[in-house]
């Protein structure tokens, strides 16, 4: 189960399981960000390569008109994830 959603204070909120199966539900909102944004993952257990994939596609896109992302909370493992990948070079993580 995977649920995203945008909250009041223009934050981005992963839960569950962002896996190949449920990028088409990250890609929906992610889409609609037009400026910098924290997404939190403070209830996101798994990421998986597509879910790293979508992110860093709209990372990118968000670096060209000079935004970013800004990732807080992320569990150990999905932290570990981003290490052994090398996107804690690519993204701001808190």
């Amino acid at each position: 189960m995977f649920d995203v959603k945008i909250l009041e204070n223009n934050n981005i909120e992963f839960s569950g399981r962002l896996d190949a199966t449920q990028t088409e539900q990250a890609e929906k909102i992610l889409e609609q960000v037009n400026t910098s944004c924290t997404l939190d993952m403070k209830s996101l257990e798994y990421i998986s390569s597509a879910g790293l994939g979508i992110l860093l596609m709209h990372q990118k896109r968000l670096k060209d008109a000079g935004h970013a992302f800004r990732l807080i909370n992320l569990n150990k493992h999905v932290r570990d994830v981003f290490m052994l990948t090398g996107f804690d070079q690519i993204f701001e993580i808190m």
